[in-house]
């Protein structure tokens, strides 16, 4: 049976909860408003992909969502936490311990091997290496024979996979990733796109990822798309079809 999330939150609490959030950089009349009073919650174990036109604020809301930045009004809410309220370094050992973070770019540390590189959050943390927990994941991305190897004797796909499972390892309550397969190819893509899928599926993880992409966001539950810092539709049981159709009409 496959371990769920060590977080446990009370029924009816959403994973992540934005609520009425407004952020601008700059001030006086060179100000620009990111955000827009945006309100959005992202259930537990479930996948959410976020979309729209550059510019319009999918960065800012997944850096918000974080706890990478603050809101310049309203809140954001990790569960039964006020993220926005939280000082360093409070902040910083919340997001260590209960977020995870895929990138496009990897960031992974080239002198470590791969085993190292997923324990990494784990020893930043100085929390115990969960050895089972940690073989199921390594297990679940396909990566059991490729532990002493550095980053520069894989693959990209290999090295995605690796990111992955860094994510994963110490078990948060959401996992962030950032145009995670923007540096792949289509079917290295594909690959990367169901494993985060089955990590929604089999280990009930919760994951929001911001792409461009329709047929990476294909794979989630629900897509949500921003125009001009403000969630102006949202999309269940999204296809490829319906999702271009709708970037089609934002960037119209």
């Amino acid at each position: 049976m496959a371990k769920q999330p060590k977080t446990a939150v009370a029924a009816g609490v959403a994973a992540v909860d934005m609520r009425k959030v407004t952020k601008s950089y700059g001030r006086g009349s060179g100000a620009v408003l990111a955000l827009r009073d945006v309100s959005v919650a992202f259930g537990e174990r479930t996948f959410t992909a976020v979309m729209g036109p550059s510019g319009s604020g999918k960065s800012t809301l997944i850096q918000c969502a974080a706890g990478l930045d603050k809101p310049s009004s309203g809140s954001v809410w990790l569960g039964e936490t006020e993220l926005s309220k939280l000082k360093e370094p409070k902040l910083t050992v919340t997001r260590r311990e209960q977020i995870g973070f895929i990138f496009q770019a990897f960031n992974l540390i080239p002198s470590l091997n791969t085993q190292q590189n997923i324990a990494l959050p784990l020893k930043l943390s100085g929390q115990d290496l969960d050895r089972a927990w940690f073989n199921q994941v390594v297990d679940s991305v396909g990566l059991s024979g490729y532990l002493k190897r550095r980053p520069a004797e894989l693959s990209g796909g290999q090295q995605q996979r690796i990111a992955i499972a860094r994510a994963l390892v110490a078990q948060p309550r959401v996992v962030f990733a950032d145009e995670p397969t923007g540096a792949l190819d289509t079917r290295t893509s594909k690959e990367i796109l169901n494993l985060l899928r089955l990590t929604v599926d089999q280990f009930g993880q919760t994951i929001i990822m911001v792409t461009h992409d329709p047929m990476s966001a294909s794979f989630a539950d629900r897509v949500l798309f921003l125009a001009d810092g403000e969630i102006v539709d949202e999309m269940h049981q999204p296809t490829v079809e319906r999702i271009a159709a709708r970037m089609t009409r934002l960037e119209a």
